[in-house]
């Protein structure tokens, strides 16, 4: 801790530019507790981070935030160091330029989400804002980034970090990304949309290339939002091409009640893998999992969701939801059996409670049924109870 407020203190007065008035320091503490399990087996695990946060402005148009954080872990009992996001950002009139360790999203959140290094130019115009990037991912910590797109790689993802062999248990798989982007918060005064082209080359050896065309538009009519969005994945595997299908409908309700609250159903589907056909399993550059308690990729696998989420006070907001998984091909999702298609319904219901704005309770709890389901109609159900603190300490 002491090194990382040397750190910003270095930062402050080597920065041309910058003023005592120009700068915000914080730091933050984020602490999960859960514990689940199935049938009679039970565990427990904690994990926090502590987040030293530094934020500076330079003159009028620059601004520099820096991050970083000690990951705690109990199962097993370790502490990983993490460089969090870290940009520089540089406004001019009709747009920006940033670099560092930055987030980024495709418009479905489908292909790749996180923290990547690297730079982004946005460009402002009255058709919308026109974006290029390129990232690379072999710096971060493998469990931040979760790229799992082989075998090799996800077997490397679930092993330990080993202190005695850092670099080939600490960093992520390498790969180069290049997005550009195009976003219009109201085209035509009525919809807001959102399309992306991204290429992700392969440099860890293995040559699994793979190029993507994500759109996702979203039109408000009157107390109802609809979304609906695709993704097109072309993949290359050592000179094998084959091609992934993606995509989701979400209808907003936003119910005419004397609290807030919204009710949405949710369609999400994923292509698997077709036999004697150039259709693959959707392949990800970054795993996102589509269930609380049943964290399958979202790779040969559909999701029917029903949640409902209300504002019962300024503090509190209280949630349920149902989500049915149906696989779309019988041997891509490895967490459950393939007697079926039909893998099985999840329940779970959270509370969010946040009595002033530096602290944060998060709470819940729920149960996946593979009973409902005949893709494995023996199996026990999975179960869990989870807790999250946030508090920003200054």
């Amino acid at each position: 801790m002491k090194k990382l407020i040397k750190l910003f203190i270095c930062i402050l007065l080597v920065v041309p530019g910058l003023s005592l008035q120009a700068f915000d320091f914080g730091l933050i503490l984020d602490q999960d507790a859960k514990i689940y399990g199935t049938g009679g087996d039970v565990k427990f695990d904690y994990s926090g981070i502590l987040i030293p946060r530094f934020t500076a402005l330079l003159g009028d148009s620059g601004r520099i935030f820096v991050s970083a954080g000690i990951n705690l872990q109990s199962d097993p009992l370790a502490g990983v160091p993490e460089l969090l996001r870290t940009d520089f950002t540089w406004r001019f009139t009709n747009g920006q330029i940033r670099a560092g360790r930055m987030q980024y999203s495709d418009p479905l959140g489908f292909v790749a989400t996180g923290l990547f290094d690297g730079a982004r130019y946005s460009h402002n115009t009255n058709a919308g804002t026109f974006s290029a990037g390129a990232w690379y991912t072999g710096f971060q910590y493998k469990k931040r980034t979760e790229i799992t797109m082989t075998g090799e790689e996800l077997a490397s993802y679930s092993e330990e970090l080993n202190y005695s062999d850092f670099a080939k248990t600490y960093f992520a798989p390498k790969r180069a990304l290049l997005a550009f982007d195009w976003e219009n918060p109201s085209l035509k005064e009525l919809v807001r949309s959102r399309v992306s082209f991204i290429a992700q080359f392969d440099l860890t050896g293995k040559d699994v290339h793979t190029q993507y065309v994500a759109a996702k538009f979203e039109v408000p009519v009157k107390n109802f939002i609809f979304d609906f969005g695709a993704c097109l994945d072309l993949e290359e595997n050592s000179g094998d091409f084959g091609l992934g299908l993606a995509g989701e409908l979400a209808v907003s309700w936003l119910l005419p009640t004397a609290i807030e609250d919204r009710l949405m159903f949710l369609g999400r589907y994923s292509s698997g893998n077709w036999e004697d056909s150039s259709l693959n399993a959707f392949l990800p550059v970054t795993t996102y999992k589509q269930g609380q308690i049943f964290q399958t990729k979202l790779s040969g696998i559909s999701m029917l969701k029903l949640d409902y989420i209300a504002r019962v006070h300024k503090t509190l907001s209280l949630g349920i939801s149902s989500s049915y998984f149906i696989l779309t091909d019988l041997g891509t999702c490895t967490l459950i059996g393939h007697d079926g298609y039909f893998a099985g319904n999840e329940f779970y219901g959270r509370a969010v409670w946040s009595p002033i704005s530096d602290v944060s309770v998060n709470f819940g709890a729920g149960v996946f049924l593979p009973a409902m389901g005949n893709a494995a109609p023996n199996a026990d159900p999975l179960w869990k109870i989870e807790l999250n603190l946030i508090l920003s300490l200054f």
